[in-house]
């Protein structure tokens, strides 16, 4: 009997550890890039022209289609960047800009979606962030 009630611990203990890894695995892979926090990279930013098309959130990433000249999207290198500034308010508020590096010279125009990871912003004792990203309208609440 203490065997079996032994081997049913076990049992669950490794199936609740292999589904965190699982979920933390998902997260990892679900977003293209990391967003950078850096006061001076923020300040400093230059990037070529884009139109900021739409923002959403989904899960810990924020899904950003921009639109912009170029031959076919494929070299487009974009960066996000936090100011590492936190408004203290409830909740929280961040800032963020985009960066889009494009150094192809046609004149078509392409439209693309990328995603970054927005765990590095998640704030410790908080659970919900205002994003204010530059161009956008609106702000978007991150909560996690």
């Amino acid at each position: 009997m203490k065997k079996v009630l032994l081997y049913i611990a076990v049992v669950i203990c490794s199936v609740n550890m292999t589904c965190e890894e699982e979920e933390d695995l998902y997260n990892d892979e679900l977003c293209d890039k990391m967003t950078l926090v850096d006061e001076n990279v923020f300040t400093n930013l230059e990037s070529d022209h884009f139109n900021l098309i739409n923002a959403e959130i989904i899960n810990n990433c924020i899904n950003i289609t921009v639109g912009a000249s170029g031959c076919d999207g494929s070299s487009w290198v974009f960066n996000l960047i936090d100011s590492g500034a936190v408004a203290e308010s409830s909740p929280e508020q961040r800032y963020l800009k985009l960066q889009l590096l494009n150094d192809e010279l046609c004149d078509a125009y392409f439209e693309k979606t990328i995603s970054f990871n927005l765990t590095p912003l998640q704030i410790s004792g908080s659970h919900e962030i205002i994003l204010h990203l530059e161009g956008l309208d609106t702000s978007l609440n991150y909560k996690y």
